[in-house]
């Protein structure tokens, strides 16, 4: 499925980048108290945070990037409503 960048921009802006920007995630947000802030759950972190916002179909993958060689791939698998749940800020 397609998605507008612009409603794209704002889903990533709202869901995600308003929570986390300019914050120590282990001390700040809730979610992190109870899973390390590891680049793994941050993807997590995220995916439930946009699956929240955007129409179902669209989110597909998310990547984080470290480093040229080192990066993380997440697609949503082996979530539970309960995951739904904890994941608050």
């Amino acid at each position: 499925m397609v998605a507008n960048i612009s409603d794209l921009k704002h889903w990533i802006q709202a869901a995600v980048l308003d929570v986390v920007d300019h914050r120590n995630l282990d001390a700040d947000i809730e979610y992190f108290r109870e899973h390390p802030s590891t680049t793994e759950n941050l993807a997590v972190f995220i995916w439930i945070r946009l699956a929240r916002v955007m129409p179902p179909g669209i989110l597909y993958q998310v990547i984080i990037s470290e480093t040229a060689k080192n990066k993380v791939i997440y697609s949503g698998e082996g979530l539970t409503d309960s995951d739904y749940d904890e994941c608050v800020v």
